[in-house]
């Protein structure tokens, strides 16, 4: 058996998906391969190249976050999910850069999943992928890395909304490439304040009494709290960006895109305290570079990397991503 599972980079729409908000991420052309034959073993066993011990995750294990080495917790979160009824031995590989924040754990997962014989719909994986990162890491992480990886498509980025989880493909616009540049900082979700964020975010839906997803700017208005009020702005807007970039890609609106791409790194730096200086130099950097159209950090911030819109053949520094297809069984 040989399963592929995909990264992603989000274009938009970031710390929005656990509040049931919209987001508009790509899977790329970079993921993670796992390959391997049943075994009448009572564990799954994996080894990776980019790992110096294996994961080995008995069938019946119960507690995935406490599997080592770390990378294995994520294995053992699927194994916790799925139940598979047979061992496993196999390989693991990867093309993506680990704590870049281009979701290598939800590839993982996902492969993973394949792998041991998931069947059933990109949507159901990316539910299962997603309890098992739960499990694994503590993160109470949102659906869109697992979505994005499970139900990509190939010169689209994905509209999806996390509260309905309707996926419809948006047609990158002609002419313009993807680059992913890294801050040199690596990430963590699992030491960070991600956890935190979400908290205040249900914290600030309390207080107004709805959900942030359909909140207004003139609800957010009313919060006392300054802090929640930054943390349900930043969400508010966020979502209207996803709308209006999503827009702008169908009538090729560069301009919009790049102005929406401005605000939302402004925001994710200012309103909800995810960026690094790190990042806000990479980004600050790769806007002033010419041929680039607009560029933020992608993903749930602290570290990792930053996504840039450019002109097609415009000399940007970063690796260059398409959008490709989703997780997948190999034959």
């Amino acid at each position: 058996m040989k399963a592929y599972a995909p990264g992603r980079v989000n274009l938009m729409g970031d710390h929005t998906d656990y509040t049931g908000g919209l987001v508009l991420p790509m899977a790329v052309d970079l993921g993670t391969t796992v390959e391997g034959t049943a075994s009448s073993r009572e564990h799954v066993r994996l080894s990776s190249a980019e790992e110096p011990d294996d994961a080995v995750v008995p069938l019946t294990v119960t507690d995935p976050a406490a599997i080592e080495p770390p990378w294995a917790r994520y294995v053992a979160g699927v194994v916790s999910v799925l139940r598979p009824m047979t061992g496993f031995v196999g390989t693991v590989h990867t093309t993506l850069p680990i704590g870049a924040g281009l979701s290598s754990s939800a590839a993982l997962e996902a492969a993973v999943a394949l792998a041991l014989g998931f069947d059933g719909s990109p949507h159901e994986l990316a539910r299962a992928c997603q309890e098992a990162e739960q499990i694994a890491s503590g993160v109470p992480c949102g659906v869109m890395d697992q979505l994005a990886a499970a139900a990509g498509v190939a010169g689209h980025a994905l509209l999806i909304d996390c509260s309905t989880l309707t996926v419809e493909p948006v047609a990158l616009p002609a002419g313009v490439e993807v680059v992913v540049a890294h801050s040199g900082v690596q990430r963590a979700l699992v030491t960070s304040a991600y956890a935190r964020r979400r908290s205040e975010c249900e914290a600030a839906e309390r207080a107004l009494g709805i959900p942030l997803r359909d909140a207004t700017p003139a609800d957010v208005a009313r919060l006392d709290d300054a802090l929640f009020r930054r943390r349900a702005r930043h969400v508010v807007s966020e979502n209207r960006r996803v709308c209006a970039v999503a827009e702008a890609f169908a009538g090729a609106d560069l301009a919009t895109i790049g102005e929406a791409m401005t605000a939302s790194h402004a925001s994710l730096r200012d309103d909800f305290e995810v960026s690094t200086p790190e990042l806000d130099a990479l980004v600050a950097r790769l806007t002033r570079t010419p041929g680039v159209i607009g560029a933020r950090l992608t993903g749930a911030g602290f570290g990792g990397c930053a996504v840039a819109l450019v002109h097609a053949g415009a000399a940007v520094d970063g690796r260059r991503v398409r959008a490709a297809g989703g997780a997948r069984v190999e034959r």
